[in-house]
């Protein structure tokens, strides 16, 4: 069953199968790869390469199931740096500002829940002198 769209409207799939297909390196922040996708929700699985500044969406809440790997996120307050592990689960309502200042683990992969669909593009960063967007992600 799919959704008019190239991904399936649902089905089992294994995360870490899915996970291993992500190369070593890359030149972006992050790279993903939707599951399924539908106006109503997307579900894609991402590997970070690198920190990511703080930033916002403005379409979607994020819910991020961490995976594998670590490091360490905010949300709204730098102030609130805490270290996230495997297991645990990492929610960022609609127009929080968020980052993932240090990553502690190459292997940093999330399970990410959008609801509504957040569209590629729907980050605002922060700081605006150095526009980071073309290098934020890339699917695989």
């Amino acid at each position: 069953m799919t959704n008019g769209s190239n991904f399936p409207a649902g089905g089992r799939f294994d995360l870490h199968a899915v996970a291993s297909d992500f190369p070593q390196t890359s030149e972006t922040m992050l790279l993903d790869t939707y599951l399924t996708d539908s106006p109503i929700r997307s579900i894609r699985l991402f590997k970070v390469y690198q920190a990511v500044p703080a930033h916002y969406h403005t379409g979607c809440d994020e819910i991020l199931y961490v995976l594998s790997g670590g490091g360490t996120f905010w949300i709204d307050d730098p102030m609130t740096e805490a270290a996230f592990a495997p297991g645990q689960l990492l929610v960022f309502p609609r127009r929080a500002v968020h980052a993932l200042p240090a990553l502690t683990d190459a292997s940093t992969v999330f399970l990410a829940i959008d609801t509504p669909r957040r569209v590629q593009d729907d980050v605002t960063f922060i700081d605006t002198t150095n526009d980071t967007r073309p290098i934020f992600t890339a699917g695989i």
